[in-house]
């Protein structure tokens, strides 16, 4: 790929983000959010200690907003589509690591523990880049074993939304939406844990993820 061609495709990229990302503040501004369970969350804020943020791909958009200039580090692909997002979402304040679990993952891993390390929390969606949807991948996992630091599962329901079709169904809130943020409870990965320890943290992550869905779309 030429120099040349290079500029053009990052001009490109950043004026498609910027607009997308004026548009979705001017969507965002609309709505109006009710939050649950905060305080699994803000006791560790409170102490300055880092929570691992833990959500669908499908879901991200009103938890990204809710969050902004928070000082957030996400986690986002090294995929094409990853560099659109990732201009959003600096827009919004939050410090993008780019990785995956197909490509860049250890080198991500390594740069998203240090931020725990040093006080960051961090946002992940673990069925990202391209699913299987709503199915843990070792992420989020990995780096609370790493440090100790809680993970806390977090969905988003809307009053009225738009769900596109690709393998995520990604959620847009209607203009002047409800929005209903849900946190769940802390859950911690022992440092030793094995394969099987993993496993069983991993689908109770799952399994409160489904049931915090389940409670924010049953209320519209």
């Amino acid at each position: 790929m030429s120099e040349e061609f290079r500029t053009e495709l990052t001009l490109k990229q950043g004026l498609a983000a910027g607009l997308g990302g004026a548009a979705l503040d001017a969507l965002m501004r609309t709505t109006s959010v009710r939050t649950e369970g905060e305080e699994n969350f803000r006791q560790f804020w409170r102490r300055g200690q880092p929570v691992v943020f833990t959500l669908w791909h499908g879901r991200l958009l009103p938890c990204t907003y809710h969050h902004r200039h928070q000082g957030v580090v996400t986690l986002i692909s090294q995929h094409r589509d990853g560099e659109y997002i990732t201009r959003v979402v600096k827009r919004w304040g939050f410090t993008a690591v780019r990785g995956s679990s197909s490509r860049g993952g250890l080198d991500a891993l390594r740069e998203l523990v240090r931020h725990l390390r040093g006080g960051r929390s961090l946002a992940i969606t673990p069925d990202g880049p391209r699913g299987p949807r709503e199915k843990m991948k070792p992420g989020p996992l990995l780096a609370a074993q790493l440090t100790g630091a809680p993970i806390i599962p977090v969905v988003s329901g809307a009053s009225r939304a738009s769900y596109f079709g690709g393998w995520d169904r990604f959620m847009i809130p209607h203009p002047f939406a409800r929005l209903q943020i849900a946190y769940g409870e802390p859950l911690y990965v022992p440092r030793r844990a094995g394969e099987a320890q993993l496993e069983a943290v991993s689908a109770e992550v799952e399994a409160r993820l489904a049931g915090l869905m389940k409670r924010v779309d049953e209320r519209w």
